[in-house]
């Protein structure tokens, strides 16, 4: 009776021990079988979208300009009309006109001709200066000046020079040249003086006038 008691409580020790020996082997069994978690990277790790407009940098279209698109990645032509007349692309001439004087007056025809590669426009007043041997003498304007005109490659335009004739019996002034600016230019040519040799010695200065571009005719 002794032994079956001890047999008894043997196989009971043996059973608990084998139950929780395969509780153990479950629990880990499913501590295994679970996947390992996966960690999301930071936002701190992504990569910069260059288009988000809140990155602050300027959006890629494609024209390598920022956004702002040109025609073959140049930028727009700018168009350009027909300058003024200048010196050096102008042939001038200067023809003593007996006839379009008075008594008292000599009148000498100036003529531009566009000599240039492109038509040119002039407008308004010329400044002709004469050199005599008492010092120049600058042409006061007189009348009204017309409308700007398109001066042709090739093509001639006319205005007109009045002075006093030297009537007095003296030697009076001695021209000895002339220059010619055209309207809006700083350069000016020489030019031979065509006319009578001598001016009055008195108020000579306020006597030698000039017409406005395309008072003597116009050769258009």
């Amino acid at each position: 009776m002794r032994v079956q008691q001890l047999t008894f409580a043997a196989l009971a020790l043996a059973a608990g021990i084998s139950l929780s020996a395969c509780q153990n082997n479950d629990s880990d069994s499913a501590q295994d079988s679970q996947p390992p978690a996966s960690s999301a990277p930071s936002d701190s790790s992504a990569p910069s979208n260059a288009s988000d407009p809140t990155s602050g940098s300027p959006q890629d279209d494609g024209t390598g300009s920022g956004g702002q698109e040109t025609s073959a990645g140049k930028p727009p032509a700018q168009s350009g009309g027909t300058g003024k007349c200048r010196t050096d692309n102008l042939t001038f001439t200067a023809v003593d006109s007996a006839g379009g004087g008075d008594e008292d007056n000599g009148f000498i025809a100036l003529g531009l001709t566009n000599h240039g590669s492109t038509p040119c426009i002039l407008s308004g007043f010329a400044g002709v200066d004469l050199t005599t041997n008492g010092g120049p003498i600058s042409a006061a304007r007189e009348g009204q000046p017309a409308t700007p005109v398109t001066l042709q490659v090739g093509k001639e335009i006319d205005f007109g020079l009045t002075y006093p004739l030297n009537k007095t019996g003296g030697s009076g002034v001695r021209i000895t040249g002339m220059l010619v600016t055209p309207p809006g230019e700083t350069k000016p040519a020489h030019v031979n003086w065509p006319g009578a040799a001598t001016l009055p010695a008195s108020d000579t200065s306020s006597a030698v006038r000039v017409g406005p571009i395309g008072s003597a005719g116009q050769g258009g």
